[in-house]
């Protein structure tokens, strides 16, 4: 299944009032699932369900990320939690930049029980740690530059269901 939003004038997901991504039971929704919200240059930000209950946030290199993009994968995170708390890692190789009101969507609306950042370069690094700046909780996170020891440490906060 695949989920594809874009943010209207409003920065209001599609049908948002009415309860969420139109055409999407959040019950419904299991496996490998993407969700994918378009920056304004047309690239996507990618959001699936991993093996071991990991969320991935796939962001788009070359881009800088804005507040609506970001709102709408973070809508589809919380989709794909279905109301629990799961392990994120997400994917910021190549990200140009990420504004303060994206920065506030991905670090205050997922409840993630870890954060994995991957990225490449010292810059990806440095984007990393502006992107955990301002988290008010106190969730584990942790820079890799390997996808598969970012997911290796995060199956640690997984929850069997």
């Amino acid at each position: 299944m695949t989920i594809e939003a874009l943010a209207g004038q409003d920065e209001r997901l599609p049908d948002e009032a009415a309860g969420g991504i139109p055409g999407l039971d959040p019950g419904a929704i299991q496996g490998d699932v993407h969700g994918v919200a378009a920056t304004d240059a047309g690239a996507a930000i990618g959001v699936r369900m991993i093996d071991g209950g990991i969320i991935e946030v796939l962001l788009p290199p070359n881009q800088e990320i804005q507040g609506p993009e970001a709102r709408i994968a973070g809508e589809a995170v919380r989709s794909l939690a279905a109301g629990r708390r799961v392990p994120v890692i997400l994917v910021i190789t190549g990200v140009v930049g990420v504004s303060v009101e994206a920065r506030r969507a991905y670090t205050g609306s997922i409840a993630a029980t870890a954060f994995a950042l991957v990225g490449e370069t010292p810059v990806d690094r440095v984007i990393a740690h502006y992107l955990l700046r301002s988290r008010g909780e106190s969730i584990p996170a942790q820079f890799f530059t390997s996808e598969s020891a970012a997911i290796e440490w995060l199956r640690q906060y997984a929850r069997e269901e």
